[in-house]
């Protein structure tokens, strides 16, 4: 009974309680469906069941007492954050009847419900799952690095099916195909116990048990059984499925991930790794049926294949989904089924089909065989066999596929079994597990075995190649209960009396007393009065053997109430007590739900507290110092250490933050054998009134009047020392008060107790609390702290006799060290007694002395470090080895030349892993050391937060070199890179939101929102979408938008404008207006083509609404009085259908201006579908384009084919176009499937013949062409080159338009081998190229090879044609499919074919017009020989035409006679509009100067001859075709630029409505407006093989006569263009307004055989050069941050960038203003200097600043310290400086440099009035001088001189000089006495203590014992001096201010 009174000391105050009842309990009684789930789940199961009998009845009767019990259960989880930051909260998982609630709280915020679930069935469990995706993409996985993705999910489970819905969204039900007695939630996936039923006995011999724990890694995935591996008797492991039933998983854990399991049995509990299987594990299991070679085992895995398979089906056996439970009882009827024995439960129809959509499960099923055989029947003898029940009538062949086993995927390995004790019970299953570490991180399982009141704690730990656990020794813990208190490695347990014990893995730390409740005496230390128990047992000394009273002899020794140890004192009604106190008071009687440091208290009264278990430490400080000496002690004696710190701390009313450092202080030096009562600086230390029990209170007197000691306590208290030092206490001149020496302190020496716990080990807590003392000098933040400790740091160096080290902390702090002089002497024989560590060093290590040698270039030692506790240091370190000293190996794993690693010798694995953790990933690119050490200090975490905390001097290296990174950067650096080197707008690039899509998708709902009067019409034009801030910047001088939108517009009635005519009636007068209405209409039908391209993937739709489509109006008015003018008034003809195409177009602008990025789903598309029928062809425009865009991928297979089957002509083109251009060149065998069967030509000769539109079929062939596109896919190109020449069938079929079939056949092989030329593989047999001339030339038709022959036999009744090729539908499709297959292969053979014919004769067998075609695809294939000059253009034409044919321009008609002119004329202008088509394509988007002028050249040529009186000899129409074809060709070099002069072009043409204008044109000129505007001025074309395809397919140069015309070509490939856009526009965004502005960008071309490399400069924003053109791109200054994007590594980033919407973001320089608001650069600052001087910098006006940057802190700094007030005086000079200051770092753009300059000032201010108290600022002036003068810096800067340097100014060098002045003041004023005795050891007087130590510091002069050691007493001479101080390091300057005092000599030699 000896140590009561420790034990009375050991509470532990528990922090505060609160009542606890679940969130979720009050949720559910509010939560509406408990009632209405009842009755819809009771009702229906009596009727469907009745089928079943009995059981029905059962069944619902069961559901009923279920319902009625109403089990509740919640399980509690610390609260985890999505972005990975510390979050303390608790979730909740609530579960009841059938509903799961879960919910977030925690004691600062209220809880709240975040979601609740409901259900069918009862919830048998609820869990939080993480289940694993692997990504099978390789593209993904280089981003996450594990290539797996991680759903956070809730499982569910019921009766028969587990539902899981993951944090997305997602909900999964997978149906179980056995019972399920529990599931557990594993660290890949879910692990099933099959519940084994109380019937199944253990099997007869022959059968193999079916296995009992199965996983399920995905909800998608089968469920499949688990596996074990076993050593083997011969060392073979043996791996078979778990099937044993005795065997049930008590615990399972994720991390690391094991199970432990009971068996029942033996009754012992066994551990097991969890882990994926390996392949051979697979296969070991997969054959092990055949190893044994015995029939039965075979069979028995198929069943249960067969079972879980067709159950995995989901196929539902008989019975209905209500029978919720196995029906053993309504199958025991059938007794011919021995195996029916346990039916599994069947499971909703509704799971079934979730489950078969699965696409793991592709297996064929079998349902109705039998399976999971139980009985014990015999077997067939045969191999393949099942035993027949009565329902399986299947035949043995047809089991064979059913044999393929389920390919389990976790495997368990055996790792410890405990040892079998005799006094086991049955039932001593554990009936709580969890892992724990104690207070030094050995971790424990511990398991609670309630029968028997034990814990046992088994320690593990990982192997050293971490690749399994290894399990130690086991102890046991008498406990009712307990639970890990994870938040500081303890365990709380409930010891058998009742009182709560707090252990630190198995050491006991002591009792926790919780207020408010009250602690069990020994008298209710049985909950349970038992009669049974003989009183007076419990006083027996002995320890009774009778198991019941174990936990009461517990209870009398650790009973805190010490009178009740006598044994004579029990009274005899302790009985009668034991039971009021039952009624009266409240014990606790379970604990449950741990969470980080909380834990829930059961008590016995059914109510719960949750209390929280205190920290170990709270401030920095302490924690730090814990730390330390923990890492550094043995394990066992850092437990104890923490445990005695832990109870001294916590102690009820225990001490506030203030004093913590203090308690510490007290508490390790006690425990180190120092008496601090005796100890004068300890005893004063301030507990703030703390009546902890382990520090007895300072004695206290009774007497009431005080004494001198009172008075001496005072001085001598810490109070009075920080307040002597303070400034103010300077400035108030108030005069040292000097404490007596007290009594005590000399005359008797105090000696320690070598008998305590800490006392071998000073030495080693003394190294380390000196290293942390370091590690905090390199946080500017914990000042504070520092002081404390360097006051213990000084007593145990004294006491240690450590000079050096005394010395070391004198220089610190000066004024501190002075203060204490008491000693405690330790004698030598216990110094013996001490454990020296071997990395204990007699020189101090001084982190800023370690850096200055660096800087100076001298030889460093390793400096030494704790790993984990002084990263700071360690990264200090290794960033300057990296970076001044140049050491590239320093930031890789083996920075050991540099740092020396701190162990007790106990952790070696730690340590390693620590290394790799901060190994250097190469993974941006890298040149210089300085951006090598920025990422390295990204990478390893280091943040801008750090870097302001460091102290100036040791962060000036690291700054420089972000100085230096953030003039050149490197584009593709990660976010925290961009972050740390102060770029915001790279770093806002790498995590980039896009800024059209904020724009567009807030701006717009907005405006239309509430339409105003006058807009509201203006709004439906479909245009308001546009990013009107971008274009406002692209085109700032004029209005052009405007106009384009006013031509675009389609939706607001034209104005009819007719003057009536004197002589005309009125009827004649209104069909005139309605006959110019109808030539107007031509026009406005033609409009929405040219809008789509304009409005191209500016809008994102918002999910929830229609997309408006603006109306297409063909009404007009007319003036003056406004009349309507209306086409449907009967008056003249229109002709029918005539807007239906149209709308179409209308339909498809509407869809193409939904960006590519937008989030639309296939519910959204059909949602879109319009209720009237005449809008069906915009809706089918509407599908197109969302084919275009790529959104039709979305819509599910199921609707494509609703619409198809619709038969609406219009839907079928647009949505057979869609669907193909959506899967561009990816030879999808559905879509082809989809397509085949519109194409007569693709289906097999027998098949019924579909009546297909015409048109749908000429969409079919180009969807063929769009999918196979670059394929040169062998079958597809044979058919579409026959079908360029199909010939007319006998019946109407394939009679009309087949021009536009054979074109579109043409076009597809084109794409199909497009560009392959002549490596067409394994097709030389098709000739193609042959057969294309053929087609394109005439001749005698070849004989129809293949399969159609049949088809073609007859000849067509309406058409003759003979044996010959109509050349006239053929040879467009053949010229244009020539071209596209030889496309830039600079073919001269081919291309000679296509040469214009140069006679008159052969000039009269081409139409005109083909040579406009053959041109075209002549240059097209000689694409590298276009030169954008007339010349070329020209010489395309054939001389017979140069030498006759009249020029463009001339008046009057040469004669001739045997040329016809009209042919000649025709065929000239048809050459040149084809030559220049093809110089649009060449240098299509590229807004190339030379072919602009030239193509403009020609066009207004045209123009001209368009009024010449020649025009009527080449034909109006001629004239007009050829003009919009040069329109085309301009707006395509000139697209998305907006051009002026090509936009009049347009105007002009679009006010043109009469006479030869027809739709055609119309729809021409505006195709050419709308690319010269793509996508607002934000796409442009794309010179790619793909794309040229495209625009060959939607500008062929036939325009159509009206609206309805598609004889020639398919209207609808006109919006293909699509295909060829690409986002080009590069928009600078200001990265702190978030506006787009202007930015000067350099671009650098690449060489090629045209032009050298070259730059140019382009005010962005602006549209970029195709990018494979491209080298760099630059943005460049002086206004903005350099930025460069190199594309020589690629174009991805560059890619990204655009597609995003082409944000750029930039970030203004200080002092700067942007183009819009400056665009000359004059009123920028710098312009306003004229020269760097400081007398202009004194001239910068504070108020100026706002104008020159935007950071707010500058803003302030400007206001108070830079703006001189009324009466300054002295004031004056400080602010010049100051403004000087900030003018330099604002100019210099280094603003966060303020601070260092100011700190430096301050410094230098504070020595000139000798107030150092400590010397830390001087170090780190001395460490900024030492870096500017270092060699590593000045080769920097002769490298690089133009780099504006830092501090470029007179600062520093003016700084030094006072320093040096100061010094040397002093030390002439008597400060070299003070030296002289310093260096010869003696005192020096206290009020010099300060200034010698900067200056000791300052001139890094030896130490006394450095200067004994280097001999130098006897040196006569300076010479002498300066040889032998060479090896101290000791600098000249420094040598000739010591020289005189070591020489002897009185006179300074001050210089």
């Amino acid at each position: 009974m000896s140590d009561h009174s420790d034990e009375a000391a050991t509470m532990i105050a528990a922090g505060d309680l609160q009542e606890f009842a679940p969130r979720g309990r009050e949720h559910c009684r509010r939560h509406p469906s408990a009632l209405t789930l009842q009755l819809r789940r009771l009702q229906p199961a009596s009727e469907l069941c009745s089928s079943d009998g009995a059981a029905g009845l059962v069944g619902s009767l069961r559901e009923v007492t279920i319902h009625e019990r109403q089990r509740e259960s919640w399980q509690l989880r610390k609260g985890a954050s999505d972005v990975g930051e510390e979050v303390d909260y608790d979730e909740e998982l609530y579960v009841a009847s059938n509903m799961v609630i879960w919910s977030k709280g925690s004691k600062t915020q209220a809880s709240t419900v975040y979601k609740a679930f409901t259900v069918d069935s009862p919830v048998l469990q609820a869990l939080w799952c993480d289940f694993t995706i692997p990504q099978e993409k390789s593209d993904k996985a280089d981003v996450s690095g594990s290539g797996e993705i991680i759903e956070k999910c809730i499982c569910i489970l019921q009766n028969s099916c587990i539902n899981v819905h993951s944090i997305e969204g997602k909900d999964y039900i997978a149906a179980l195909p056995f019972q399920v007695a529990n599931v557990w939630p594993t660290k890949y996936g879910l692990l099933f116990e099959r519940s084994s039923s109380s019937h199944e006995v253990p099997p007869s011999p022959p059968r193999e048990p079916l296995p009992t724990m199965f996983s399920m890694l995905h909800p998608l995935d089968e469920i499949t059984p688990l596996v074990c591996k076993s050593g083997g008797v011969f060392g073979s492991a043996r791996v078979q499925y778990v099937a044993d039933y005795t065997m049930r998983i008590v615990f399972l854990n994720t991390e690391p991930s094991i199970v432990m399991t009971y068996d029942t049995v033996q009754s012992l509990h066994t551990v097991w790794a969890l882990r994926r299987v390996k392949p051979e594990e697979q296969n070991m299991v997969l054959k092990f049926s055949e190893q044994l070679g015995t029939p039965q085992h075979m069979a028995t895995s198929s069943s249960l294949t067969a079972h879980l398979r067709s159950f995995s089906k989901g196929d539902s056996p008989v019975g209905s989904p209500f029978q919720n439970y196995s029906s053993i009882h309504s199958q025991s009827r059938s007794v011919s089924s021995p195996s029916m024995q346990s039916r599994s439960p069947s499971i909703s129809n509704m799971a079934a089909l979730s489950r078969s959509h699965s696409p793991a499960l592709g297996v064929h099923s079998f349902s109705g065989v039998q399976r999971f055989n139980f009985s014990g029947s015999a077997q067939s003898p045969r191999r393949h066999s099942i035993t027949h029940s009565p329902n399986s009538t299947s035949s043995d062949s047809f089991l064979v596929p059913e044999t393929e086993p389920i390919v389990p995927e976790l495997c368990i390995d055996h790792l410890w079994t405990e040892t079998v004790t005799n006094m086991r019970e049955k039932n001593s299953q554990a009936s709580k597990v969890f892992i724990t570490t104690d207070l030094c991180g050995q971790k424990f399982l511990c398991f609670l075995v309630e029968s028997q009141l034990q814990l046992w704690c088994v320690k593990f730990q990982e192997s050293n190649d971490k690749s399994q656990l290894i399990f130690g020794s086991v102890t046991n813990i008498q406990a009712k209960d307990a639970a890990p208190v994870e938040g500081i490695d303890t365990l709380l347990v409930l010891d058998g009396s009742g009182n709560l014990v707090l252990y630190s893995g198995v050491v006991r730390v002591g009792k926790v007393f919780i207020p408010g409740l009250p602690a069990p005496s020994l008298t209710m230390s049985n909950q349970m009065p038992r009669p049974s128990t003989p009183l007076d047992s419990v006083s027996t000394p002995s320890k009774p053997l009778n198991k019941h009273l174990a936990p009461l002899e517990e209870g009398v020794l650790l009973s805190p109430v010490p009178e009740l140890r006598d044994s004579s004192k029990l009274h005899d009604s302790t009985y009668i007590e034991d039971c009021t106190f039952q009624q009266l008071g409240t014990f606790i009687h379970a604990l449950r739900d741990p969470v980080h440091n909380r834990v829930t208290l059961e008590l016995s009264n059914n109510t719960m507290v949750r209390i929280a278990i205190p920290e170990i430490a709270t401030s920095e400080l302490v924690k730090r110092c814990l730390q330390g000496v923990k890492a550094i002690l043995p394990k066992e004696i850092a437990v104890q250490m923490l445990v005695k710190w832990y109870n001294a701390y916590n102690a009820p009313g225990g001490p506030s933050y203030h004093s913590e450092w203090n308690l510490f202080v007290t508490c390790l030096m006690n425990m180190m054998g120092y008496n601090t009562e005796r100890l004068s600086w300890t005893r004063n230390l301030d507990f703030e009134g703390s009546l902890s029990p382990v520090i007895a209170p300072k004695k206290a007197r009774p007497s009431e009047t005080g004494s001198d000691e009172d008075w001496e306590y005072l001085l001598s208290s810490d109070y009075h020392k920080n307040f002597e030092s303070h400034p103010v206490a300077k400035a108030l001149r108030l005069d040292p008060l000097e404490a007596l020496a007290s009594k005590d302190d000399f005359s008797q020496s105090l000696s320690l107790d070598s008998s305590t716990l800490l006392f071998t080990h000073i030495p080693a807590i003394f190294f380390v609390l000196h290293l942390i003392y370091e590690e905090l000098k390199l946080n500017s933040l914990m000042g504070e702290g520092i002081r404390s400790l360097v006051v213990l740091l000084v007593q145990l160096a004294r006491d240690l006799k450590l000079d050096a080290y005394i010395d070391y902390y004198y220089r610190d702090y000066p004024a501190l060290v002075k203060a204490s002089r008491q000693t405690c002497v330790i004698d030598q024989v216990q110094t013996g007694f001490m454990h020296q560590p071997a990395f204990f060093s007699p020189e101090p290590p001084s982190i800023f002395q370690w850096l200055s040698s660096c800087l100076k270039g001298e030889g460093v030692q390793p400096y030494p470090y704790l790993p984990g506790i002084c990263e700071r240091s360690k990264l200090v370190v290794v960033s300057v080895a990296l970076y001044i000293l140049g050491d590239e190996s320093a930031v890789s794993n083996e920075a050991s030349h540099y740092l020396y690693k701190i162990t007790s010798g106990q952790r070696k694995q730690q340590m390693e892993q620590d290394d790799n953790r901060c190994s250097f990933r190469h993974s941006t690119s890298v040149s210089s050391l300085a951006e090598k050490l920025v990422i390295w200090m990204s990478d390893v975490g280091f943040t801008l937060r750090d870097l302001e905390s460091l102290p100036f001097g040791v962060a000036l290296p690291i700054r420089d070199a972000i100085y230096y990174c953030r003039e050149q950067p490197a584009s593709d650096w990660p976010e925290a890179v961009c972050l740390l080197i102060g770029r915001q707008d790279l770093s806002k690039q790498a995590c980039e939101g896009n800024l059209q899509k904020g724009k567009s998708s807030v701006g717009p709902v907005l405006s239309s929102d509430i339409p105003s009067g006058t807009e509201s019409e203006e709004d439906e034009d479909g245009m308001n979408d546009m990013n009107e801030e971008v274009m406002s910047l692209i085109w700032s001088e004029d209005l052009r938008v405007q106009e384009v939108r006013r031509l675009l517009q389609s939706a607001r009635p034209v104005r009819v404008n007719v003057v009536q005519m004197p002589e005309a009636s009125d009827h004649e007068y209104i069909e005139e207006k309605e006959n110019r209405l109808l030539q107007l209409c031509q026009r406005t039908m033609a409009l929405p083509v040219g809008r789509g391209m304009f409005t191209l993937f500016s809008y994102h739709p918002i999910p929830t609404e229609q997309l408006p489509i603006p109306k297409l109006n063909l009404t007009g008015r007319a003036p003056p009085r406004n009349t309507t003018v209306d086409l449907n008034s009967g008056n003249i003809d229109v002709p029918p259908n005539m807007a239906c195409w149209a709308s179409f177009h209308n339909g498809v602008a509407a869809g193409l201006k939904i960006a590519p990025a937008s989030q639309i789903d296939s519910a959204w598309i059909v949602y879109n579908k319009p209720k009237i029928a005449e809008l069906a062809n915009e809706y089918a425009g509407f599908l197109m384009a969302l084919g275009l865009n790529g959104h039709l991928t979305k819509l599910a297979t199921l609707n494509i084919h609703d619409y198809l089957t619709k038969g609406h002509e219009m839907t079928s083109i647009g949505l057979l176009l869609g669907v193909s251009a959506a899967k561009l060149g990816t030879m999808d065998v559905a879509i082809t499937r989809l397509l085949s069967i519109h194409i007569p030509a693709l289906l097999p000769p027998t098949s019924t013949e579909l009546d297909v539109p015409h048109n749908v079929q000429v969409a079919a062939v180009i969807g063929i062409g769009l999918v196979y596109q670059g394929t040169a896919h062998r079958h597809t190109a044979e058919v579409l080159l026959a079908e360029i020449g199909r010939p007319p069938g006998p019946e109407m079929e394939y009679c009309t338009d087949r021009e536009s079939y054979s074109l579109a056949s043409g076009l597809a092989l084109g794409m199909v081998c497009l560009g392959h030329g002549s490596n067409l593989i394994g097709m030389s047999d098709l000739n193609v190229p042959e057969q294309l001339y053929q087609y394109m030339v005439g001749g005698h038709r070849r004989f129809q090879a293949g399969m159609h022959r049949e088809k073609h036999k007859s000849p067509s009744y309406q058409i003759k044609e003979g044996d010959t090729i109509n050349v006239d539908v053929t040879c467009p499709g053949a010229t244009l499919a020539l071209a596209m297959i030889y496309l830039k292969t600079n073919n001269r053979s081919i291309a000679d074919w296509l040469q214009a014919p140069d006679t008159m004769y052969l000039l009269d067998f081409v139409k005109p017009e083909f040579l406009l075609l053959r041109t075209l695809a002549r240059c097209l294939i000689l694409w590298d020989d276009i030169l954008p000059n007339s010349k070329w253009v020209n010489s395309n034409v054939p001389q017979i035409i140069r030498e006759n044919s009249i020029s463009l321009q001339a008046t009057e008609l040469p004669s001739s006679e045997d040329l016809s002119l009209e042919t000649l004329a025709q065929a000239h202008v048809y050459i040149i509009a084809g030559a220049c088509l093809s110089l649009g394509f060449r240098f299509a988007g590229s807004e190339n100067l030379a072919a602009f002028k030239c193509l403009y050249k020609y066009a207004t040529d045209f123009l001209k001859c368009l009024s010449a009186p020649t025009a009527s000899i080449t034909g109006h129409y001629n004239l007009e075709t050829c003009l919009s074809v040069l329109l085309l060709a301009l707006a395509m070099v000139m697209a998305g630029s907006g051009n002026l002069k090509v936009l009049q072009l347009c105007r002009f043409m679009h006010k043109k409505t009469g006479g030869e204008m027809n739709y055609g044109f119309h729809l021409a000129h505006h195709m050419a407006l709308g690319l010269l505007f793509l996508g607002g001025g934000r796409y442009s074309l794309s010179t790619s093989n793909s794309s040229i395809a495209a625009l060959l397919c939607a500008l062929y140069p036939h325009f159509p006569v009206h609206s309805t015309d598609n004889r020639y070509h398919l209207q609808a490939l006109r919006h293909l263009y699509v295909l060829a856009a690409e986002p080009r526009l590069l928009t600078p965004v200001d990265v702190d307004s978030n506006t787009p502005c202007y930015a000067l960008i350099e671009v650098t071309y690449k060489g090629t055989q045209w032009y050298a490399e070259a730059t140019e400069e382009l005010m962005a924003p602006t549209l970029l050069p195709e990018l494979h053109l491209l080298k760099q791109i630059r943005v460049k200054g002086p206004r903005y941050w350099e930025l460069l994007i190199d594309l020589s590594k690629g174009t991805n980033h560059l890619k990204s960038i655009l597609s995003k919407g082409g944000v750029l973001y930039v970030k203004l320089r200080a002092g700067q203003l942007s183009y819009k608001e400056d665009p000359m650069g004059w009123r920028s600052l710098l312009a306003q200097t004229v020269t760097h001087r400081n007398s202009e910098a004194r001239a910068f006006k504070p108020e100026a600043i706002s104008a020159f940057t935007s950071d707010p802190a500058l803003f302030s700094f400007a206001d108070y310290f830079c703006k001189p007030t009324v009466n300054m005086g002295q004031k004056q000079e400080i602010l010049d400086l100051f403004s000087s200051i900030l003018y330099e770092c604002v100019t210099q753009e280094n603003p966060e440099m303020l601070p260092t300059y100011i700190a430096i000032d301050q410094a230098v201010r504070r020595l000139e009035r000798k107030e150092m108290s400590e010397t830390f600022e001087l170090w780190q002036i001395k460490l900024v001088l030492e870096f500017f003068s270092s060699r590593s810096h000045q080769e920097r800067m002769s490298r690089n001189p133009n780099r504006g340097l830092f501090m470029n100014s007179e600062f520093l060098p003016v700084m030094k000089c006072t320093i040096d002045n100061t010094l040397d003041q002093w030390l002439q004023a008597g400060g070299d006495v003070s030296l002289h005795s310093y260096l010869s050891g003696q005192p020096t007087e206290d009020s010099q203590l300060s200034m010698l130590a900067c200056f000791l510091i300052y001139h890094s002069v030896p130490t006394p014992g450095q200067l004994a050691a280097g001999g130098l007493e006897g040196s006569t001479n300076f010479s002498e001096l300066l040889l032998k101080f060479k090896q101290l390091n000791v600098p000249v300057r420094a040598l000739l201010r010591l020289a005189p005092l070591l020489l002897r000599n009185p006179q300074a030699m001050v210089l």
